[in-house]
């Protein structure tokens, strides 16, 4: 009689446990948000932010960590006064710093200036870019030459994205250094 009780308790539990079951969804789920999660829509309002429609921005006046503001404003007196008074923060230009600066002119300059400066790049004697001119033919300083890769000038775009400060200072090095050898 007692192993008939175990059955009959047996098949209660099962069927109790079973009868429950639904293939489409199932009954019990550990992660619900894995499998019903909150559906967001991209660029949406938010009650994330203050104001609900846009992100939060950087305080008035902060300044990003490791980030050095640029001394001369974007302007063409920006570029005289850089011309006269800016000079490299770099103690002095290791042969291993001209390595480097080669690669980076090499990278990002040659290419309209060409390789030894003399304004003959892929690009100008393709014809794409005309008056390029040769660093022999320019009086060039050590900030002027810095305030044009970071800024840009005419139609040479700004470099100030691709290159770091310290870089820009050693292409600037660099630039002078082909300047002495023209």
């Amino acid at each position: 009689m007692k192993s008939l009780y175990k059955i009959v308790a047996l098949a209660a539990v099962s069927t109790l446990a079973t009868s429950c079951f639904n293939k489409e969804k199932p009954n019990y789920q550990l992660f619900p948000n894995m499998y019903e999660s909150v559906a967001y829509e991209t660029y949406s309002e938010s009650s994330a932010f203050k104001n609900g429609k846009e992100g939060q921005v950087p305080a008035q006046g902060s300044v990003p960590r490791g980030f050095t503001p640029e001394e001369y404003p974007n302007t063409p007196a920006g570029l005289a006064a850089a011309r006269l008074n800016s000079k490299s923060p770099l103690d002095s230009i290791t042969s291993g710093d001209l390595d480097k600066a080669k690669q980076l002119y090499t990278i990002y300059c040659a290419i309209c200036h060409g390789d030894a400066g003399d304004g003959k790049g892929n690009l100008v004697k393709r014809e794409k870019f005309l008056g390029v001119p040769s660093y022999a033919e320019r009086e060039l300083t050590e900030g002027g030459i810095y305030h044009v890769v970071t800024y840009g000038l005419n139609a040479m775009g700004s470099h100030k994205n691709q290159l770091t400060q310290t870089e820009r200072w050693m292409v600037a090095a660099y630039v002078l250094k082909l300047k002495s050898e023209l």
